[in-house]
């Protein structure tokens, strides 16, 4: 079944006024990225102060993956690696580094979002 991504965008937009959390933020994002493109969804992550929050950095890293902007996907997914404590998560993350440092130079793509 396919996810409504105008109206999950729209609950976590209300629920961002409400709460006033970045955190929620951070969810509207992938929500706004899915329905108008990851450059959308970049441009509300990079208005937040998260330095310390993992799925900021994963999120942020999985955006700049999907537009070909492999070297800043790089390093926010080491940031992410750094705040991740042992187990399937910090495989996931290791192993899309690794897809980006094998596939630098690829093209851009919307295929296959991921976000952590």
């Amino acid at each position: 079944m396919p996810r409504d991504w105008e109206q999950i965008a729209l609950l976590y937009q209300r629920l961002e006024h409400i709460t006033n959390s970045p955190v929620v933020t951070v969810n509207r994002a992938v929500a706004v990225a899915e329905l108008e493109g990851p450059d959308a969804g970049l441009a509300l992550l990079d208005r937040l102060e998260l330095d310390d929050y993992r799925y900021y950095h994963s999120t942020r890293a999985d955006l700049l993956r999907r537009l070909g902007r492999d070297h800043e996907a790089r390093a926010a997914y080491a940031r992410a690696l750094e705040l991740t404590h042992h187990g399937p998560e910090q495989r996931f993350l290791a192993s899309r580094l690794a897809g980006l440092s094998e596939g630098a130079g690829r093209r851009p793509t919307d295929a296959q979002p991921g976000y952590s």
